[in-house]
């Protein structure tokens, strides 16, 4: 068939941009417990949204809310500015930031953050972390995170904390 004779090379992007830009993805690089202390800052992660954001991460969630994807709508729903991003999907990248520096031998025990800014279409959303905690209770290795996501302007968005279990070097 047709689909059959279309090369894996053609639906490969032209520039491997993760690579350019430095980007990890490597999911089996493990943090150590060892190895972090408190103060340590973790790569941020960065994602600009928009409407082709936002209608994927409807498309995977089932979560099709007008005023996220219709401007009058989100008029009407009380923002000047039209449709606006789910919280829940800046709540999916900071766990794509902690998931990408802890790496799969992590665990992820908690985390909790308050929605407190409207995302808007177009905004450069960051995400950060910082170390704020180290301790082992209950033969578990546990780091807690001051966790964010800001935005071009600098405002915090979604402040909260997360709690990290992380293997050991012994």
């Amino acid at each position: 068939s047709v689909v059959d004779q279309v090369s894996v090379e053609a639906a490969q992007p032209h520039l491997d941009l993760d690579r350019l830009l430095g980007r990890r993805h490597d999911m089996s690089y493990k943090v150590y417990y060892e190895d972090v202390k408190v103060g340590d800052e973790i790569p941020s992660f960065v994602k600009q949204t928009d409407f082709m954001h936002w209608n994927r991460y409807a498309a995977v969630n089932d979560e099709f809310v007008y005023i996220h994807m219709d401007d009058e709508s989100g008029r009407n729903g009380g923002n000047a500015q039209g449709a606006f991003g789910m919280g829940n999907l800046r709540w999916a990248y900071l766990h794509n930031m902690l998931r990408e520096w802890a790496g799969d031998e992590a665990d992820m025990k908690e985390m909790s953050v308050q929605y407190r800014a409207i995302n808007q279409k177009h905004d450069v959303l960051t995400c950060t972390g910082k170390i704020t905690e180290k301790k082992t209770e209950g033969g578990e290795n546990l780091v807690r995170l001051d966790i964010n996501v800001v935005n071009q302007d600098g405002k915090a968005t979604t402040p909260g904390y997360a709690v990290i279990a992380l293997p050991s070097r012994g």
